[in-house]
């Protein structure tokens, strides 16, 4: 049997191709996809043929923001059953490795991450029309909320875990720098998680209006002066609890230590090279400086949260295109100024 995917074979070299779709196992599951968001990563593959070190070497499916209805299942199969709207997750540690024994599958040594370039050979993606999966991966998301919507459970997930990573955030002031699908996402479950306060940052009004449709209580337009260096935000030695930099932008972090207080938490999440960082000022407000990466747990979270209506991530999806118009949908989603998450359908 085959299905369509979308494969990239080199930079701007994107092409709707027939792939087989392998048979199940006992513990697995045939998923037909129904949408999947277009991410940041995707988009690098397509425009730049990868990032920093990671490139394409080979024909590679992409996507890995899907959401699917169970086809069919293996024997052994009980989590699902045929007919099942599910979230699925692309993650896919080893479960024997180091890491995934001490419970952090996110570093697992044998990570097999659905459109990923960074092994070879690579990690093929989801923007097929059907695929193979393990029973594991398969979150129920019921029929309140559309699948466009559980597709949004990969990028929630990574915005929970990003919160999780400063700790507890209740009753706290907390800072998102970047209002792109992840900060908007990362707005949202600032706010879950109990934050009083949280201002978002982007360079750009329209962003900004979605952060604040997902729970930002002030939004800040920074290529306005004087942004995060107005007074209100440096005096006291700062204003913030904890900042959550999404954007990856080398200039951040220097603006951002001013307008934390001492002792104050900053999450890396946004990726990027190597950037300046003020280590005097890191040192003197004692500032934490913490990386997250993915996920673990928080997908099955994350689906929970988008099927019982606890967070709504519509607002986020600004552009929804069927695969037969995936190279449109791709420069679309290149748009930042005006798009949020472009999704395809399947």
């Amino acid at each position: 049997m085959e299905a369509r995917a979308c494969i990239l074979h080199a930079e701007k070299d994107l092409r709707i191709e027939a792939v087989d779709v392998a048979d199940i196992g006992e513990n697995q599951v045939l998923v037909r996809i129904g949408a999947g968001g277009i991410c940041g990563s995707d988009l690098h593959y397509y425009l730049h043929g990868g990032f920093g070190v990671v490139r394409v070497k080979q024909p590679i499916v992409l996507g890995h923001e899907v959401a699917g209805t169970v086809e069919a299942v293996g024997g052994k199969v009980t989590r699902v059953k045929p007919g099942d709207r599910i979230a699925l997750n692309p993650s896919r540690p080893c479960g024997h490795c180091k890491f995934c024994l001490a419970g952090e599958q996110q570093h697992c040594a044998d990570m097999w991450f659905y459109g990923s370039a960074m092994r070879v050979p690579h990690s093929q993606g989801a923007f097929r029309e059907l695929i193979a999966a393990e029973e594991y991966q398969c979150e129920p998301v019921g029929t309140a909320v559309s699948l466009g919507e559980a597709a949004c459970a990969e990028p929630l997930a990574v915005a929970l875990h990003a919160v999780s990573q400063a700790g507890s955030v209740t009753g706290k002031r907390v800072l998102v720098t970047g209002s792109g699908p992840i900060g908007a996402l990362v707005v949202a479950a600032a706010r879950y998680a109990g934050a009083l306060e949280v201002v978002a940052t982007d360079i750009h009004d329209a962003p900004l209006a979605k952060a604040t449709e997902m729970g930002a209580t002030r939004t800040l337009n920074v290529s306005i002066e004087p942004g995060l260096k107005a007074d209100e935000f440096t005096a006291e030695k700062g204003y913030f609890d904890v900042a959550i930099e999404c954007t990856g932008a080398a200039a951040v972090l220097k603006d951002v230590i001013p307008a934390l207080r001492p002792r104050g938490t900053i999450v890396q999440v946004g990726v990027t090279g190597d950037v300046p960082i003020p280590i005097n000022a890191l040192v003197g407000k004692e500032i934490r400086l913490q990386g997250a990466f993915r996920f673990h747990g928080e997908y099955a979270l994350a689906a929970r949260l988008i099927k019982e209506g606890r967070i709504d991530v519509k607002p986020i999806i600004t552009a929804t295109l069927p695969i037969e118009r995936v190279i449109e949908a791709f420069d679309l989603a290149a748009d930042r100024s005006a798009q949020m998450k472009v999704q395809i359908t399947f």
